[in-house]
């Protein structure tokens, strides 16, 4: 089935190019040029990734992200210029996947969305359950819990806590946790692999001075605690 695109921008060339290069690549592609139009068009045409600036008039990426987040788990690659680090930080704090900074080439947007697209889907398995500590995890339904209590977590939220739990007191990098959860490490992303972990403890109730969970190594990266039998 062709997987539909929604591409949020109010640079009108953008757009375009955008829209062009995802075409050629087999995608069907819709647009909007601001915030309540990129909701209005999103709740009618169901997408299966969206990709959306944060710089947009009246309504800007970060509340259409957090409407967005409220509603679905699709997945969401952010365009953001260079300047607005915090602004990219605080995107993905709200559940988006991926950002790509501009001036950027269309066709690291069709990698990028590709990969992201590949993440969500997930890689086919069998049917499995693993747990640990009381965080419970369908591999096949994807699906995850702690204690009982469903568990919201995003793409990448998933893949990484599924890593860190079927490894339970591995060491593992940023940049290993990047490759591995997310299929392909861009030049200076592996500090976001921070922002991911730092969702996951707040969705977990776990505290990074007293980890139950999750514990981070200094100058190194993170590990999943073993349980204490």
């Amino acid at each position: 089935m062709t997987q539909k695109i929604l591409v949020v921008d109010d640079e009108v060339e953008i757009v375009r190019l955008v829209r062009a290069y995802l075409e050629r690549a087999g995608f069907v592609v819709v647009t909007a040029n601001e915030g309540s139009q990129a909701l209005a068009v999103f709740r009618h045409e169901h997408p299966n990734l969206v990709v959306l600036d944060l710089n947009l008039p009246g309504m800007d990426g970060l509340d259409v992200c957090r409407v967005l987040r409220r509603d679905s788990d699709v997945p969401i690659i952010m365009l953001t210029a260079r300047i607005e680090e915090t602004d990219r930080l605080i995107g993905l704090e709200l559940g988006a996947d991926d950002y790509i900074v501009k001036p950027f080439s269309p066709r690291e947007v069709v990698a990028r969305v590709r990969t992201v697209l590949r993440r969500s889907e997930g890689t086919p398995v069998r049917p499995e359950v693993i747990s640990s500590a009381g965080v419970m995890l369908d591999l096949a339904q994807r699906a995850a819990s702690m204690n009982g209590q469903p568990l919201d977590l995003t793409t990448m939220e998933f893949n990484l806590l599924v890593l860190l739990v079927q490894h339970p007191g591995q060491v593992f990098t940023r940049l290993q946790l990047l490759e591995r959860a997310q299929g392909a490490v861009y030049e200076g992303y592996e500090r976001t692999i921070d922002v991911h972990i730092k969702n996951l403890r707040k969705k977990l109730s776990d505290d990074s001075q007293e980890p139950r969970f999750i514990e981070t190594i200094r100058g190194v990266g993170y590990r999943f605690m073993r349980e204490v039998v």
